[in-house]
């Protein structure tokens, strides 16, 4: 099963944006020694807590540190911009680095009136204009080079650099609704099982019964998304967890902002709470705790495994948000072990 990052550049308490930023730059590089297969960074806007507002520029800073990871956003926010504009920006990043850019694309729209009004002064409703799924259609026009047909806007119009071959396009999405739209539109799918854990099943079965085929070659190709926090032991995998514990918290009481510690989370949310066991499998769908593999580096590889045996997924996006930098990177590690990732340097 190929393995792969999804990074939000969370701030943690006690620490700066800046160094969120190069945080996400020294995980990228440690990922690529560690053999993991894609590397996505995440957009977010007026964020006290997630630090990458600029994915395109993560993902060529990172492109320039690393040297055969995939890289890609997860995801640009199509509804607020330009396909051509898009399109021209991961083709610089395509020309630069061939064969090694994804493009991620989501629809998520921003809860901020101002921020939504600042991102797109023609309109302030993300929906006007184009829709969305007609904006995935012109970005892969303007990715693949395909001629609009006679009459068309654009048709003729090339983005630059006009070159073979282009980023790949992947939907991102927490719904069955938006896995059956990019079911139709015939293109790859990576669902946020961290967001949307109860529909997950649902999800993945009607993107596979209603994918369409554009060209030849196409195939539905689905990335689970899923929250990781495994440690040396069960205690300090419950202990990394708690931060985040307390940081969902404070997000539903619309209170949130960096990434707590532990000790904060032990202090708001009382021992009992904060260092609980992870509920695991069987529960409820909608516990909001079930979306994450909590623990040992083997029992984090069972609850993947599992997951993605019983969805028939072979690749697995990892994400975190947990306070101490170490730890995190210390994660990641022990996830690579637990799955024998095979070091890059191997594949050279």
């Amino acid at each position: 099963m190929q393995l792969s990052v999804i990074d939000q550049s969370p701030v943690p308490d006690g620490s700066t944006p800046s160094e969120a930023l190069q945080h996400t730059l020294e995980l990228a590089t440690l990922a690529d020694s560690l053999g993991y297969h894609r590397y996505w960074v995440a957009e977010h806007h007026a964020s006290p807590f997630q630090a990458g507002a600029a994915p395109e520029i993560l993902v060529g800073q990172i492109l320039a540190r690393t040297s055969g990871i995939r890289v890609g956003s997860g995801g640009v926010l199509l509804p607020y911009y330009s396909p051509f504009k898009v399109a021209e920006v991961f083709r610089v990043l395509h020309a630069l680095y061939p064969d090694r850019v994804d493009l991620g694309i989501g629809r998520a729209h921003l809860s901020r009136e101002p921020a939504v009004r600042a991102l797109r002064r023609d309109a302030a409703d993300p929906a006007g204009g184009n829709g969305f799924l007609e904006k995935i259609e012109e970005l892969r026009a303007f990715l693949h080079r395909e001629e609009f047909p006679p009459g068309h806007p654009y048709e003729g119009l090339r983005p630059s650099p006009d070159m073979p071959g282009g980023p790949d396009i992947w939907v991102l999405g927490a719904s069955a609704a938006s896995a059956e739209a990019t079911a139709r539109l015939g293109l790859p799918y990576a669902y946020a099982h961290f967001l949307g854990p109860d529909q997950t099943e649902q999800a993945v079965r009607s993107y596979r019964d209603a994918f369409a085929a554009h060209a030849p070659g196409d195939r539905p190709r689905v990335i689970l998304g899923i929250g990781v926090y495994c440690a040396e032991t069960e205690d300090e995998a419950n202990a990394l967890f708690s931060g985040h514990r307390l940081f969902r918290k404070r997000m539903e009481e619309g209170t949130a902002g960096p990434v707590p510690s532990p000790q904060q989370a032990i202090e708001e949310l009382g021992a009992d709470v904060a260092l609980a066991p992870d509920p695991g499998p069987g529960h409820d769908g909608h516990d909001p705790y079930v979306r994450n593999a909590v623990g040992t580096p083997e029992q984090v590889h069972a609850r993947i495994t599992g997951l993605a045996d019983t969805l028939g997924v072979d690749e697995v996006i990892v994400i975190n948000s947990i306070h101490d930098h170490k730890a995190r990177m210390r994660c990641y590690e022990l996830l690579a072990e637990a799955f024998g990732l095979r070091p890059r340097a191997e594949h050279r």
